[in-house]
């Protein structure tokens, strides 16, 4: 009995305090987002803010329950949760409701429930079980595939669900990893990785080739430090080009450019091999890998671009990217978002004096793209507020999971501190243009019931832990 009174004593309420605080401008936002002067109660249960406010009080009480419940609870049957997600993530594609063309929610009474937001805190308690074994060693093989079919199963069932945004949150436990050990090249090569797609969608495939080509050269050069090596590089790749080029024309195929090129770098990518095994280069090996892997990327781009990406998601990058410009149609939202936040100004126009959002020039404000309405009503000093009081949960959240004694708890506290950290980047980064509108919701702020009792739960599962750190050793 003792150690249970304990848990409120040794809660940490300075994290409470700032999960209340965004709760409640939350609250007050969505408020100012779908007002109107026929509903002007903000205890109107037939609105947007009124369905809020219960959800929010149910949110106090799932809050509650965490708390009260025994914290090794959560570690014992971490798995069995998880298992219970994946089960409920592969229901909802059978027996779902489809909104907005995305069959992603259960409807129950009325009430629309989102199984893809328990998966962020399932899977996060399934990685930090995972991560905490005795036996478990991350630098081997089997345990990057058994971290990757936790994270891949219910992303992967979640893109099923044609909710590509949700999905992409489960790649932020790399980062979870990273401070557990992982490998720093893994996140150089994810880092590759997301500039090869970018610049694949920006270029087209003769450009991406020499682009790739000059890369290795130049690479090589470095690795060697011989301006020399770099020089002969350029030089063989140019020659041998003009060579395939030369004799194209005289026998008439007509190749195209890319085609050539594709023949030169097949040529010049043999002969190098045959070059560093010669003269017992190990560099060559690397560099051959490097290129390989790139144009793996960069060919895997086209196909994941137009067959698994959405049209409307192809076209909101489409959009971010500069590859075209629509803002009446596709970029209608994005044009709309960054004119309410930029009107605001340093101090903005006044609570319920947004023109942008009080005649409902930005479609989903009240969800995804909420914080306009901070910026154009409260303006930058507002935003500034919100914003920091994000980045100071993070940062407490943090060094909560630094001071855990217990493998477990950090692993999960780290997690969730990354899951809102993607959440809070994304979503503000989208409504000021400089990240695609992937449709995911702003921790403590959006409206729904899904998001705000899954983003209760998961931060209140830490605070459970972080109350009993000193009970918990593994």
């Amino acid at each position: 009995m003792k150690s249970r009174n304990n848990i409120w004593l040794n809660l940490d309420w300075i994290s409470v305090i700032v999960y209340l605080t965004l709760v409640i401008l939350g609250w007050i936002n969505i408020y100012a987002a779908v007002y109107s002067d026929e509903h002007q109660s903000i205890l109107d249960m037939g609105q947007r803010y009124g369905k809020q406010l219960i959800w929010i009080i149910a949110g106090a009480f799932l809050a509650i329950m965490v708390l009260t419940v025994d914290s090794k609870f959560y570690a014992a049957f971490a798995y069995h949760i998880y298992g219970i997600t994946i089960f409920l993530l592969v229901a909802v594609l059978i027996f779902g409701k489809e909104i907005n063309g995305a069959r992603a929610w259960f409807e129950i009474g009325g009430v629309a429930l989102q199984p893809a937001e328990l998966g962020k805190f399932a899977t996060n308690l399934a990685i930090a079980k995972c991560l905490s074994q005795f036996e478990f060693k991350m630098q081997k093989m089997n345990s990057y595939l058994i971290l990757g079919a936790l994270i891949g199963v219910p992303a992967i069932l979640i893109i099923l669900q044609n909710d590509t945004g949700s999905a992409l949150v489960f790649g932020v436990f790399i980062l979870v990893f990273f401070r557990e050990g992982l490998n720093g090249m893994v996140l150089f090569w994810g880092f590759a990785a997301a500039t090869l797609f970018i610049l694949s969608l920006l270029i087209n495939e003769f450009q991406m080739l020499v682009f790739l080509l000059s890369i290795s050269v130049a690479t090589y050069g470095f690795l060697r430090q011989s301006v020399k090596e770099t020089l002969v590089g350029f030089v063989s790749v140019s020659g041998i080009f003009g060579l395939i080029w030369t004799i194209d024309a005289l026998v008439g195929l007509g190749g195209t450019p890319f085609q050539l090129l594709l023949i030169t770098t097949a040529i010049v990518g043999v002969l190098f091999i045959v070059y560093g095994i010669i003269n017992h280069i190990r560099e060559a090996w690397r560099i051959f890998l490097f290129f390989l892997f790139a144009v793996g990327i960069s060919v895997s781009v086209n196909y994941f671009y137009n067959n698994v990406m959405a049209a409307h998601q192809r076209d909101r990058i489409d959009q971010l990217l500069g590859i075209k410009i629509d803002k009446l149609n596709k970029g209608y939202n994005l044009n709309q978002s960054k004119i309410a936040i930029g009107s605001g100004g340093l101090l903005g126009k006044g609570f319920l004096q947004g023109t942008q959002t009080k005649y409902n020039f930005v479609p989903e404000q009240s969800t995804d793209f909420i914080f306009c309405t901070v910026g154009e009503e409260w303006g930058f000093v507002g935003s500034t507020v919100v914003v920091g009081l994000f980045l100071f949960l993070l940062v407490r959240l943090i060094t909560l999971a630094e001071r855990q004694r217990s493998q477990f708890s950090r692993v999960y506290g780290y997690g969730v501190a990354c899951i809102l950290f993607f959440h809070i980047a994304i979503n503000i980064s989208m409504t000021i243009g400089i990240a695609p509108v992937i449709g995911i919701p702003l921790p403590f702020f959006s409206y729904g019931g899904s998001s705000l009792w899954a983003f209760t739960v998961l931060l209140f599962i830490f605070l459970r832990l972080d109350a009993s750190r000193t009970e918990n050793l593994r």
